[in-house]
């Protein structure tokens, strides 16, 4: 691991503002959250597909639980994509 300076000469940690491993975790966040929105937002789409062969629920529910569903899967492939192209800072 390399460590920066500062211009009083002292060491930077790991997470201080301006390392890579800070970079690298604002970065694991993100995929960590909309992963987990992902998930819940799945669990709600099947969830009220369920609902409504049942007859329990309205067909609104379903339509827009798996239009947020593919809204959140698509912006999670765009957010991957362009982060595996974006060049190492």
């Amino acid at each position: 691991m390399e460590a920066r300076q500062t211009h009083r000469g002292e060491r930077l940690g790991d997470l201080e503002p301006g390392t890579r491993q800070r970079a690298a975790l604002r970065a694991r966040v993100v995929d960590i959250a909309s992963l987990a929105l992902c998930v819940v937002l799945a669990l709600w789409a099947v969830w009220s597909v369920v609902g409504l062969a049942r007859g329990v629920t309205g067909w609104a529910y379903s339509v827009v639980a798996c239009t947020l569903l593919a809204v959140a899967l698509t912006a999670r492939t765009v957010g991957i994509r362009r982060r595996s192209l974006r060049p190492d800072r």
